[in-house]
């Protein structure tokens, strides 16, 4: 979406100033206040109308994709100022220690656990948050038809992306309270008014209304105007019904369904299936460059996508870049190293024909003979990780003992700069063999696939085993599966030994942990499955591990001089680096015998002079551990909320009653 025209909205609204609008119209979008008739009459206008909307959802430049989420951005008492990273690292993808993960005296609306995304009465000078932007949504959606101007075919372009947005973000707010009010006409600019208050709805009810105006944003952008070549990108038809697919699964989960209602999966399955067949019909699939599609503008896996530029200081426009390489490029290359991927990610990526991992086997193998998708979303020691600059880059993460430490006191060798990462583990996807370290990596402009096809895939797979289809649904697993590259030595791509409701459930469960991982999928996936701990048995149930307890991990590789010995040496001189190296040097073209290539030398190091541990100090504080509480399935009102608007009936577990996934 390098080329979408939302990214210049100051540049569009310098333009709406210089076209003779009047100011007052600027300050009116600024301030959410009403606005001027012209709006619903003037193309230009109503498209930046709904540009701007683009500009308050999406994420800002700079932003690492692989931890953003908006509602966490919102939890703040100035929106936009929370933690982004807040749910993924609140999960078992990434460490870091946050409100929602440690451990608490208590539960209470009070504490900083409570969220604040739900965002504020409105008020006069209100924020960008949920109520605002549905706000916002809610003018044009029941003003617009009061007036003549514009063409029909129009109208429903700009109507149908608005019932889209606004039903994201009930979406965002239902999956992280349940229910709440649902406001569907333009609320008057005072949190005294009456008519704002309104109480919370069941989630039923929240749902039924999502559902609607995704029906409702289908219908008009299927008969809207087609999108010009600038506006690719954009919200469409295929969009909105993926994400009514997307919501009635969670309807459907164990987070909602609390009694396994057929029905739910039933309708979950129709959504699903819909989606699936109109993105086919409309040229989507499963890109078969999994690798390269996140760098294919629109490309045929893009569902829905947030788009960035790759504009910088010297070249003008203004500039939205996408941080996520400069986050994961180790340090060596011009990258900061932030992200540290974890051992139990890289422990559910299944082997080469798609039979599990056994993390309890030979460490030393632990990258060998994987998933073709394990080598496209890790670089680890000894692996080749390109960039334009140098396309044959060997990546190297090992440690040496100096004579000076013991045993659990490894020093990182001294000619690399990977300080940042602490789990020996670095995040390949997302990585372009061809991106630039000119400027670190940071002009990236390559767009965030919120929606992709093969989540609609694996919508539909989890569906179709809910409502007892498991043949069909464990197909949609083969169809991901095939497309990842996956060995059908079996026939069934390694599913073969799946026969239960529940084991198919387990399967999909893992599939989306693999195809997924760090695209802020995890988070929400582990709640509507009630996955955090086995209070409800669900761990037991599918065979997952609870992440309550958990001490995130990654590895250490240390140098040893061979088989039994590990490498010490005071002067920290690399033991693999240069012609001279005290053991063998890493570079060599001059392989040991019997070793022909890089790959077989890289197994020969393994074999010879590297030792692989589990590292348990991942996290920032050594004696942390993940902790969990379950009243964060549904989060709370927060206390200053409820005493501003007492309408708003509290969660129950937070000291209220209302029942939030009812």
């Amino acid at each position: 979406m390098k080329n979408i025209k939302i990214n210049n909205l100051f540049l569009l609204l310098s333009l709406v100033f210089l076209s003779s609008c009047s100011t007052d119209f600027i300050e009116e979008k600024k301030n959410y206040q009403q606005v001027e008739a012209e709006i619903y009459q003037d193309e230009f206008l109503a498209n930046l109308y709904v540009n701007n909307l683009y500009y308050l959802f999406l994420p800002d430049g700079d932003t690492n994709m692989t931890m953003w989420s908006k509602s966490a951005d919102d939890n703040s008492d100035i929106a936009g100022r929370g933690d982004v990273t807040l749910f993924a690292k609140a999960t078992d993808e990434v460490a870091g220690r946050v409100d929602i993960n440690r451990e608490w005296a208590t539960i209470s609306p009070v504490n900083a656990h409570c969220l604040l995304s739900l965002g504020q009465p409105i008020e006069t000078n209100p924020q960008n948050d949920a109520w605002t932007r549905i706000r916002y949504c809610n003018i044009y959606i029941n003003n617009v038809d009061k007036y003549d101007g514009l063409e029909e075919d129009f109208k429903n372009q700009v109507k149908g992306q608005l019932y889209f947005w606004r039903a994201w973000q009930y979406f965002e707010l239902l999956r992280l309270y349940g229910g709440i009010p649902i406001v569907l006409e333009e609320q008057p600019l005072t949190a005294n008014s009456s008519v704002n208050q309104t109480p919370r709805s069941s989630a039923a009810d929240v749902v039924n209304q999502i559902a609607a105006d995704l029906d409702m944003s289908k219908n008009l952008l299927e008969n809207a105007r087609p999108y010009t070549a600038d506006e690719a990108g954009k919200i469409t038809a295929a969009a909105a019904a993926a994400l009514k697919g997307r919501v009635l699964l969670t309807w459907a989960s164990p987070q909602f369904n609390r009694n396994d209602d057929q029905s739910r999966w039933q309708r979950a399955y129709d959504a699903n299936l819909e989606a699936y067949n109109f993105c086919l019909a409309n040229g989507k699939g499963l890109d078969p460059d999994w690798q390269n599609m996140w760098f294919n503008d629109n490309g045929m896996e893009s569902i829905f996508a947030f788009g960035f530029n790759n504009y910088n200081d010297n070249v003008g426009g203004i500039s939205k870049n996408n941080n996520t390489e400069f986050q994961s490029r180790p340090e060596e290359q011009g990258g900061n190293a932030t992200i540290s991927p974890t051992k139990s990610i890289v422990d559910a990526f299944p082997m080469a024909d798609g039979t599990p991992y056994n993390p309890n086997g030979n460490l030393n193998h632990f990258y060998r003979n994987r998933d073709p998708r394990f080598y496209h979303t890790f670089a680890y020691n000894g692996s080749i990780w390109p960039y334009r600059q140098n396309p044959n880059y060997k990546f190297w993460t090992y440690r040496w003992y100096p004579l000076t430490a013991g045993e659990g006191r490894p020093v990182l060798r001294t000619n690399n700069r990977n300080t940042n990462n602490r789990s020996g583990i670095f995040l390949k996807k997302f990585t372009n063999d061809n991106s630039s370290n000119v400027n670190n990596f940071t002009d990236s402009g390559a767009d965030y696939m919120e929606i992709r096809f093969a989540e609609v895939v694996l919508n539909l797979a989890e569906s179709a085993i809910g409502i007892n289809n498991l043949s069909e649904g464990k197909s949609y697993i083969q169809e991901v599966r095939e497309r990842a590259g996956i060995q059908n030595l079996d026939g069934q791509y390694g599913l073969s030994s799946v026969n239960t409701r529940d084991e198919h459930f387990e399967v999909v469960i893992n599939e989306r942990k693999v195809e997924f991982a760090y695209e802020n999928k995890r988070f929400h996936d582990l709640r509507r499955w009630l996955l955090y701990n086995d209070s409800f048995g669900t761990c037991t149930r599918l065979n997952q591990t609870p992440i309550e307890g958990m001490r995130r991990k990654g590895f250490f590789i240390f140098a040893k001089s061979d088989a039994d010995t590990y490498y010490e040496n005071g002067r920290a001189v690399d033991p693999f680096l240069g012609s001279d190296a005290p053991i063998i040097n890493r570079d060599t073209t001059s392989y040991p015998s019997g070793v022909n290539s890089y790959e077989e030398f890289v197994d020969y190091l393994y074999d010879n002079h590297f030792e692989v541990v589990v590292r348990d100090n991942v996290e920032s504080q050594d004696d942390f551990t993940f902790k969990w509480y379950n009243e964060y399935y549904f989060f709370g009102v927060y206390q200053d909320l409820v005493e501003s608007a007492p309408y708003l009936q509290q969660t129950q577990g937070w000291g209220g009653s209302f029942v939030p996934y009812n």
